[in-house]
């Protein structure tokens, strides 16, 4: 059973009423329902919470100037009030400055940290902005300020149900038209896109900030689709230790979405350890 909650600025689900507890973070253009797959294979074992960050989803519309460190500052929060920490955190996407801040900065809130096709700015991710070497063209879009509101508003569904998913799934009909619709329901909203738009923006200039963060200290497991080995090159860079790296075969970028019972192999088998 998924049971809905508002904490401060914060919607979150949850599942599960025994075992360790589970953060998941979800990436762009997603919201929590990205593992909504996942969650009851996880909460046989696990108390698993998943979260909207804010600007997505049913958090709160996130204010103009939104960084992943106020992103990350959420999730401290968030994890304080429930008492849950420390959490295995579980993170993809474009959330991963925010989970690796977190897990940098409040180290005694994570119990193991997994990246699920992650890049990091000063770590690589710049070379997905960089149009002329294979990156992107909409990266420059949801960094450039007001142009997602400009081009986007009105068009959410045909922007994820007939680009950002069909670009980067390998796996047919993982993403239905009603996944579509629960997630453009959320970027619908009056300023709807300021999250994702704030989350771009800090990418292109944080590198050196996550850069003098402190290596993360806790277990790191790093779970590739279609990027390959880039999670891996990414977190092997920002780890004290060696990390776990798990690729998955003909899966694309959505992971949690196109290989749920996969991923949750693996998820488990990692928590276990």
């Amino acid at each position: 059973m998924i049971e809905h909650h508002h904490e401060g600025s914060l919607h979150y689900v949850s599942a599960g009423s025994v075992g360790p507890p589970v953060l998941l973070v979800h990436g762009f253009p997603e919201s929590w329902w990205a593992f909504h797959r996942i969650i009851p294979r996880l909460a046989a074992a696990h108390r698993v919470f998943a979260v909207d960050l804010r600007g997505f989803g049913d958090s709160d519309v996130a204010p103009e100037g939104f960084t992943s460190a106020d992103a990350a500052e959420d999730l401290h929060a968030l994890i304080a009030r429930l008492e849950v920490g420390p959490v295995h955190l579980v993170g993809q996407d474009i959330a991963g400055a925010t989970v690796f801040r977190l897990a940098s900065a409040h180290p005694e809130d994570v119990l193991s940290f997994t990246a699920i096709e992650m890049g990091l700015a000063g770590f690589g991710l710049e070379a997905l902005g960089d149009v002329t070497h294979g990156g992107s063209w909409h990266i420059g879009v949801m960094a450039a300020p007001g142009i997602p509101e400009m081009l986007l508003a009105g068009r959410e569904s045909q922007f994820l149900g007939d680009f950002a998913f069909p670009a980067m799934t390998a796996v047919a009909g993982a993403i239905s038209p009603e996944d579509v619709a629960e997630f453009a329901r959320g970027y619908a909203r009056p300023g709807g896109w300021r999250g994702a738009a704030g989350l771009y923006q800090s990418m292109l200039s944080e590198g050196t900030q996550l850069q003098a963060l402190p290596k993360l200290t806790m277990p790191v497991l790093a779970v590739g689709g279609g990027g390959g080995a880039f999670t891996a090159k990414t977190m092997e860079q920002v780890s004290a230790s060696p990390i776990e790296a798990v690729l998955l075969e003909g899966v694309g970028h959505y992971v949690a979405m196109e290989a749920p019972d996969a991923l949750a192999d693996v998820l488990l088998r990692h928590f276990g350890r």
